[in-house]
Protein backbone atom coordinates (compact mmCIF):
# COMPACT_ATOMS: atom_id res chain seq x y z
CA UNK A 1 0.00 0.00 0.00
CA UNK A 2 1.52 3.09 -1.08
CA UNK A 3 1.99 5.57 1.47
CA UNK A 4 0.16 9.64 0.71
CA UNK A 5 2.71 11.87 0.50
CA UNK A 6 1.00 15.53 2.52
CA UNK A 7 2.88 19.00 0.97
CA UNK A 8 0.48 21.46 1.71
CA UNK A 9 -0.39 21.36 5.49
CA UNK A 10 -1.86 23.67 7.99
CA UNK A 11 -0.65 23.70 11.85
CA UNK A 12 -3.04 24.55 14.51
CA UNK A 13 -2.21 25.72 18.12
CA UNK A 14 -3.89 28.29 20.71
CA UNK A 15 -2.68 31.12 22.13
CA UNK A 16 -1.90 31.29 25.94
CA UNK A 17 -4.20 32.95 28.13
CA UNK A 18 -4.11 33.71 32.12
CA UNK A 19 -5.82 30.72 33.70
CA UNK A 20 -8.65 33.54 35.20
CA UNK A 21 -9.56 34.36 31.40
CA UNK A 22 -13.26 33.74 30.55
CA UNK A 23 -14.47 34.09 26.97
CA UNK A 24 -12.93 33.19 23.95
CA UNK A 25 -9.42 32.34 22.98
CA UNK A 26 -7.37 32.95 19.61
CA UNK A 27 -6.06 30.60 17.52
CA UNK A 28 -3.77 30.25 14.53
CA UNK A 29 -3.36 28.48 11.47
CA UNK A 30 0.11 28.15 9.66
CA UNK A 31 -0.14 26.92 6.44
CA UNK A 32 2.74 25.70 4.91
CA UNK A 33 2.95 24.45 1.03
CA UNK A 34 6.31 22.26 1.34
CA UNK A 35 9.25 23.99 3.26
CA UNK A 36 7.47 27.54 2.34
CA UNK A 37 5.35 29.30 5.12
CA UNK A 38 2.36 30.00 3.23
CA UNK A 39 0.25 31.93 5.30
CA UNK A 40 -1.41 32.30 8.22
CA UNK A 41 -5.34 32.17 9.10
CA UNK A 42 -6.40 33.62 13.07
CA UNK A 43 -9.60 33.36 14.82
CA UNK A 44 -11.28 32.34 17.77
CA UNK A 45 -12.33 29.02 19.90
CA UNK A 46 -14.52 29.52 23.27
CA UNK A 47 -12.51 28.74 26.52
CA UNK A 48 -13.35 24.65 27.83
CA UNK A 49 -16.04 24.94 25.18
CA UNK A 50 -17.35 22.37 22.17
CA UNK A 51 -16.75 24.78 19.37
CA UNK A 52 -13.13 24.24 17.98
CA UNK A 53 -14.10 21.57 15.01
CA UNK A 54 -16.50 23.92 13.66
CA UNK A 55 -14.28 27.21 14.33
CA UNK A 56 -10.88 25.33 12.74
CA UNK A 57 -13.15 23.82 9.79
CA UNK A 58 -14.63 27.26 9.01
CA UNK A 59 -11.47 29.06 8.95
CA UNK A 60 -10.17 26.33 6.76
CA UNK A 61 -12.85 26.08 4.44
CA UNK A 62 -13.21 29.84 3.88
CA UNK A 63 -9.86 30.64 3.40
CA UNK A 64 -7.88 31.20 -0.07
CA UNK A 65 -6.00 28.04 1.36
CA UNK A 66 -8.66 25.63 1.15
CA UNK A 67 -8.37 24.28 -2.33
CA UNK A 68 -4.70 23.16 -1.95
CA UNK A 69 -4.88 21.99 1.93
CA UNK A 70 -3.97 18.11 1.95
CA UNK A 71 -3.99 17.70 6.17
CA UNK A 72 -4.79 19.59 9.06
CA UNK A 73 -2.56 19.10 11.94
CA UNK A 74 -3.24 20.10 15.42
CA UNK A 75 -0.84 20.77 18.29
CA UNK A 76 -2.77 18.51 21.04
CA UNK A 77 -6.63 17.74 20.73
CA UNK A 78 -7.72 20.09 22.67
CA UNK A 79 -7.70 24.50 22.49
CA UNK A 80 -8.34 26.73 24.52
CA UNK A 81 -8.14 25.22 27.54
CA UNK A 82 -10.80 21.99 27.16
CA UNK A 83 -12.49 22.59 24.24
CA UNK A 84 -11.51 19.23 22.56
CA UNK A 85 -11.72 19.11 18.71
CA UNK A 86 -13.87 16.25 16.98
CA UNK A 87 -11.49 15.41 14.83
CA UNK A 88 -13.49 13.10 12.98
CA UNK A 89 -16.39 15.80 12.34
CA UNK A 90 -13.27 17.84 11.47
CA UNK A 91 -12.04 15.53 8.92
CA UNK A 92 -15.49 15.10 7.19
CA UNK A 93 -16.41 19.05 7.09
CA UNK A 94 -13.08 19.75 5.36
CA UNK A 95 -12.55 16.20 3.43
CA UNK A 96 -8.98 16.30 4.77
CA UNK A 97 -6.59 13.96 7.24
CA UNK A 98 -6.81 15.24 10.87
CA UNK A 99 -3.22 14.79 12.35
CA UNK A 100 -2.67 15.45 16.25
CA UNK A 101 0.63 15.96 17.55
CA UNK A 102 2.06 16.24 20.81
CA UNK A 103 5.59 16.05 22.48
CA UNK A 104 4.76 13.40 25.11
CA UNK A 105 1.84 11.27 25.82
CA UNK A 106 -0.53 13.29 28.24
CA UNK A 107 -1.76 11.62 31.59
CA UNK A 108 -4.85 10.18 30.09
CA UNK A 109 -6.35 9.35 33.64
CA UNK A 110 -5.29 13.17 34.59
CA UNK A 111 -7.38 14.07 31.60
CA UNK A 112 -10.17 12.38 32.16
CA UNK A 113 -10.75 12.82 35.57
CA UNK A 114 -10.54 17.09 34.70
CA UNK A 115 -13.09 16.42 32.05
CA UNK A 116 -15.10 14.34 34.03
CA UNK A 117 -15.18 16.59 37.76
CA UNK A 118 -14.69 20.30 36.50
CA UNK A 119 -15.41 20.97 32.72
CA UNK A 120 -19.18 21.70 31.61
CA UNK A 121 -19.73 18.71 29.15
CA UNK A 122 -16.48 16.85 29.91
CA UNK A 123 -18.13 13.69 29.42
CA UNK A 124 -18.83 14.43 26.33
CA UNK A 125 -15.71 15.45 25.91
CA UNK A 126 -13.67 12.08 27.10
CA UNK A 127 -15.77 10.06 24.68
CA UNK A 128 -14.18 12.50 21.87
CA UNK A 129 -10.94 11.71 22.71
CA UNK A 130 -11.53 7.64 23.89
CA UNK A 131 -13.13 7.46 20.07
CA UNK A 132 -9.58 8.84 19.04
CA UNK A 133 -8.24 5.92 20.80
CA UNK A 134 -4.36 6.47 22.20
CA UNK A 135 -1.36 8.62 21.32
CA UNK A 136 0.93 6.49 19.55
CA UNK A 137 4.49 7.11 18.85
CA UNK A 138 5.68 8.50 16.07
CA UNK A 139 9.09 9.91 14.81
CA UNK A 140 10.46 11.16 17.99
CA UNK A 141 6.58 12.61 18.95
CA UNK A 142 2.91 10.64 19.72
CA UNK A 143 0.05 11.26 17.09
CA UNK A 144 -3.63 10.76 17.18
CA UNK A 145 -4.81 10.66 13.72
CA UNK A 146 -8.17 10.75 11.38
CA UNK A 147 -8.09 9.70 8.33
CA UNK A 148 -4.48 8.85 7.58
CA UNK A 149 -2.11 5.94 8.36
CA UNK A 150 0.54 5.57 10.90
CA UNK A 151 3.31 5.40 8.76
CA UNK A 152 1.39 8.42 6.58
CA UNK A 153 1.50 10.41 9.67
CA UNK A 154 5.33 9.24 10.47
CA UNK A 155 5.97 10.47 6.99
CA UNK A 156 4.12 13.69 7.83
CA UNK A 157 6.03 14.49 10.65
CA UNK A 158 9.48 13.37 9.48
CA UNK A 159 9.33 15.64 6.34
CA UNK A 160 7.95 18.90 8.94
CA UNK A 161 10.17 18.24 11.29
CA UNK A 162 13.47 20.76 10.37
CA UNK A 163 14.64 21.93 13.43
CA UNK A 164 13.68 19.58 15.79
CA UNK A 165 10.69 16.90 16.80
CA UNK A 166 7.91 19.19 16.41
CA UNK A 167 6.99 19.68 12.75
CA UNK A 168 7.39 23.64 11.13
CA UNK A 169 3.67 24.32 11.34
CA UNK A 170 3.02 23.65 14.87
CA UNK A 171 5.94 25.29 15.96
CA UNK A 172 5.35 28.45 13.38
CA UNK A 173 1.84 28.43 14.68
CA UNK A 174 2.69 28.22 18.69
CA UNK A 175 5.59 31.27 17.57
CA UNK A 176 2.66 33.21 16.16
CA UNK A 177 0.03 32.41 18.78
CA UNK A 178 2.00 33.52 21.73
CA UNK A 179 3.19 36.82 19.78
CA UNK A 180 -0.43 37.59 19.14
CA UNK A 181 -1.43 36.80 23.21
CA UNK A 182 1.95 38.42 24.96
CA UNK A 183 3.48 40.43 22.43
CA UNK A 184 6.52 38.03 22.70
CA UNK A 185 6.59 34.59 21.44
CA UNK A 186 8.51 32.30 23.74
CA UNK A 187 8.72 28.54 24.78
CA UNK A 188 9.09 25.35 23.36
CA UNK A 189 5.57 23.73 21.37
Amino acid sequence: MAVRVFSNVIGFDDAPFPRSHRGDVAVVGAVYAGERFDGVLIGRVRRDGANSAERIGRLVAESKFHGHAQLVMLQGIAFGGFNVVDTRRLCHHLGLPVLVVARRPPDMAAVEAALKDRVPGGARKWRLIERLGPMEPAAGVYVQREGLTLAEAEATVTRFARFGRIPEPLRTAHLIAGALATGVSRGRV
